[in-house]
C-alpha cells in the first residue's frame, strides 16, 4: 500500500486534482476577485509604470554614478534631459499631428463615400459567390460595431481624466525615489530572504535582468526606428497622413510577429480609399520595413537575449491577448520570459538539488 502512495503517477494525479479544485474555487469567487483586482489596479498602476520607467533609465543613472556623480544628481540630470527632449519632440510633432487630424476630419466624408463605392462594387461583382459576399458584409458589419464600441468606451473613460492626471503627476516622483534609493530597496528586499537563499536570489534577479534588460530597452529603440522608416516610406509614396499611420506602425511593432500586421492594417485600409496602386505601395513599404527590422535592426539592437522558441512566443501572445487584450499582447513575451527564468531556477536549485 505504501508503495502505491509513493508512486509518481499517483502523486501527479493528486496534484492535478488539487489544481482543479483550486481553479473551481477561484471560479466560484470570481466576482469578488474582480472587485479586488479593480481596487488594486487603481493603486498599483502608478507604481507599475514608475518601475518600468525606472528600469529603462536606471542603467544611465548607474553609469553616471560609477563616474562619481551622486545618484540624486544623476537622476535629476536624466530627468532634465528627458523632459527637455520630450518638450522639443512634442513642440515639433504635435502641430503635425493636429494638422493631419484636421485634414483627416475634413476628408472623412469623401473617404467614406469612396469606401462605400468600393463595397458596392464588390457586392455587385457577379463572379463572386453569394457566400463570399455575405461573409464580407458580415465581417464589415462586425468591424464597424467594434470601432463604434471602442470609440464609445473611450468617450466613457474620459470621466476618469482626474485619475489619469493623478497617475501622470505621481509617476515621475515615484520613479525618482525608486532610482535614487534602488540600492537601499534591493538591500531591504534581500533582508526578507533567508541568508542561505540570498546568493541564489541575487543570481535569479541578475538572470531576469539579463533576459529582459536588452530586450525591453532595445525593443523600444527598434519601435522608434521602425516608425521613422515607415514615415519615410509613407511620405515617399505620397500616402496621406504619414505621421499618424507611421506612429501606429511603431506602437504595434512592440508586439512580436503579430504587431506588424496590426500596424499596417490602418494604412492599408486608408490606401484602399485612394487607389489599388497605393495599397500595393503601402504593402511594399511595410514589407521592406519588416524585412529590415527582422534581419538587420532587431538582431543588432535587441539580439537573441530571450532564447524563446517562436512557437512559445506565439503561445504567449495568444494567452496575453485573451487575458488582457492589447496590453496583454505587449506584456506577454516579457512576462513569460521572466516566468521561464524563475522556473529554470526552481528546477535547478530545488527540484534537482542533490540529496545529502
Amino acid at each position: 500500500m505504501g508503495r502505491f502512495y509513493h508512486n509518481k503517477w499517483f502523486a501527479t494525479l493528486v496534484y492535478i486534482l488539487l489544481g482543479l479544485a483550486v481553479i473551481y474555487m477561484l471560479l466560484l469567487i470570481k466576482p469578488l476577485l474582480l472587485h479586488v483586482w479593480q481596487f488594486l489596479k487603481a493603486i498599483i498602476t502608478p507604481f507599475f509604470i514608475a518601475m518600468i520607467l525606472s528600469y529603462l533609465l536606471n542603467p544611465v543613472v548607474n553609469m553616471l554614478n560609477q563616474r562619481k556623480v551622486p545618484r540624486t544628481i544623476a537622476v535629476l540630470l536624466i530627468y532634465g534631459v528627458f523632459i527637455t527632449s520630450m518638450t522639443v519632440i512634442i513642440m515639433n510633432v504635435t502641430p503635425m499631428f493636429m494638422n493631419q487630424l484636421d485634414e483627416l476630419n475634413e476628408h472623412m466624408p469623401q473617404m467614406a463615400m469612396r469606401a462605400q463605392s468600393l463595397v458596392d462594387g464588390f457586392n455587385q461583382n457577379q463572379m463572386l459567390p453569394d457566400s463570399v459576399r455575405t461573409g464580407f458584409n458580415h465581417s464589415l458589419t462586425k468591424l464597424e460595431n467594434s470601432i463604434s464600441m471602442a470609440i464609445s468606451n473611450y468617450v466613457n473613460q474620459i470621466g476618469n481624466t482626474i485619475n489619469m492626471l493623478f497617475v501622470v503627476f505621481i509617476v515621475p516622483f515615484v520613479a525618482f525615489y525608486i532610482m535614487k534609493d534602488i540600492q537601499l530597496l534591493e538591500k531591504t528586499a534581500l533582508t526578507i530572504v533567508p541568508k542561505d537563499r540570498r546568493k541564489v536570489t541575487v543570481k535569479l534577479l541578475l538572470d531576469i535582468d539579463t533576459a529582459l534588460g536588452n530586450y525591453v530597452r532595445g525593443q523600444l529603440l527598434v519601435c522608434l526606428i521602425v516608425g521613422v522608416l515607415a514615415y519615410i516610406g509613407y511620405w515617399a509614396i505620397g500616402m496621406p497622413y504619414p505621421l499618424l499611420l507611421a506612429s501606429v506602425v511603431a506602437v504595434f511593432n512592440i508586439i512580436p510577429y503579430l504587431g506588424p500586421f496590426f500596424g499596417a492594417a490602418p494604412a492599408i485600409l486608408m490606401a484602399s480609399t485612394v487607389s489599388l496602386k497605393m495599397m500595393l505601395f503601402v504593402v511594399l513599404v511595410n514589407l521592406a520595413v519588416q524585412v529590415l527590422e527582422g534581419n538587420v535592426i532587431s538582431p543588432q539592437v535587441v539580439g537573441r537575449s530571450l532564447h524563446m522558441h517562436p512557437l512559445f512566443i506565439i503561445f504567449a501572445l495568444m494567452v496575453g491577448g485573451e487575458v488582457a487584450g492589447i496590453v496583454g499582447l505587449i506584456l506577454a513575451v516579457p512576462f513569460f520570459a521572466v516566468m521561464k527564468v524563475i522556473i529554470q531556477h526552481v528546477v535547478l536549485h530545488y527540484v534537482r538539488r542533490p540529496t545529502i
